[in-house]
């Protein structure tokens, strides 16, 4: 395992290295850069906003800023500057960072925990009544993006009578102290997001469940343990359940990033302090550095997400090993 998860860092980092490249490109890509945009305010002339290019170093050959930015990361941990806020990025993601996994990890435990549930409820009661109910739910989920249940859990929190349905927190407990009363109110705002962007995802893993179930379900060692007298709840948590997880195991290491940057827009519907709505400020003003660290770390949480399941997948299954 030791020679495996060597193996898969030094890989990792080229990966990295590569994705870096590749963020660059995009991000270079696009027609003009930061300060194209002055050149329509007759308040800057042209001689202003050419000045300022070269300070910022953008008037240079592009593998020349391409290696500005990647040494700065190497040698000192210096991801470079926002040209929006004259911040440096890393300080700016850091500061959104921790309510990101907050929300993407309450949204993550949310989807499997009401996923793996009606999955398993689905294969092991089928042409039923709860089959169909939950093929319902899988179909409406499907159909209906983040975005739309967010906009319609918005709507519903109104007519509860909610007068403030946006974000993590009422307007009066944002700057203040954590208290009791602050969690209460994160928590009554928190179940608007966890059901919008977390019920998209609970349709392709509450049909996974079902599908790997009724296969192994059918294999010669549910048989044999069933004719050895186990009865049908052993048979299920014991055999089936630790057989059909693993696929769902490696689901979950490629839905890390999706649950950070595929859920921007929701995030903008729902005033989300989350590095979503960043990614989506910075490509608008190409604020280039901070959209390509965001890019960068987006790959870095696909990595360690299939780092981190690749683990569990030998540890879940005795049949995996790397060694």
């Amino acid at each position: 395992m030791r020679a495996f998860v060597i193996h898969r860092v030094l890989l990792a980092l080229l990966v990295l290295w590569i994705s870096s490249a590749i963020s660059f490109l995009i991000i270079k890509m696009q027609p003009g850069d930061f300060l194209t945009q002055y050149l329509d305010d007759p308040r800057i002339s042209p001689e202003t906003v050419e000045r300022v290019r070269v300070q910022l170093g953008l008037d240079q050959p592009l593998y020349l800023q391409y290696g500005r930015w990647l040494w700065g990361i190497v040698s000192r941990g210096d991801f470079g500057y926002s040209f929006v806020t004259n911040r440096p990025v890393v300080s700016m993601i850091w500061e959104r960072m921790g309510w990101t996994v907050a929300v993407a990890g309450a949204t993550f435990v949310f989807s499997w925990c009401v996923a793996i549930p009606l999955g398993i409820l689905a294969a092991v009661r089928r042409s039923t009544g709860a089959e169909l109910a939950v093929k319902g739910v899988t179909y409406l989920a499907h159909a209906v993006p983040d975005f739309l249940a967010a906009l319609l859990l918005v709507w519903l929190a109104l007519q509860m009578g909610m007068t403030s349905v946006g974000g993590l927190f009422s307007p009066r407990y944002i700057d203040a102290p954590w208290s009791l009363a602050k969690l209460r109110d994160m928590l009554a705002h928190l179940w608007i997001p966890l059901i919008a962007i977390g019920f998209h995802g609970v349709a392709g893993l509450m049909r996974l469940t079902r599908a790997n179930i009724l296969d192994v379900l059918g294999a010669d060692f549910v048989r044999t343990a069933r004719a050895k007298g186990l009865g049908e709840r052993s048979v299920l948590y014991r055999h089936v359940l630790r057989n059909a997880i693993n696929p769902l195991i490696s689901l979950a290491g490629l839905s890390l990033p999706y649950l950070i940057n595929g859920t921007i827009i929701s995030s903008i519907v729902l005033n989300l302090p989350t590095i979503g709505p960043m990614l989506y400020d910075a490509l608008v003003n190409k604020d280039q550095y901070l959209a390509m660290t965001l890019l960068l770390f987006s790959s870095l949480m696909l990595i360690v997400g299939n780092l981190l399941a690749d683990i569990a997948l030998a540890w879940a299954d005795p049949r995996v090993r790397y060694d």
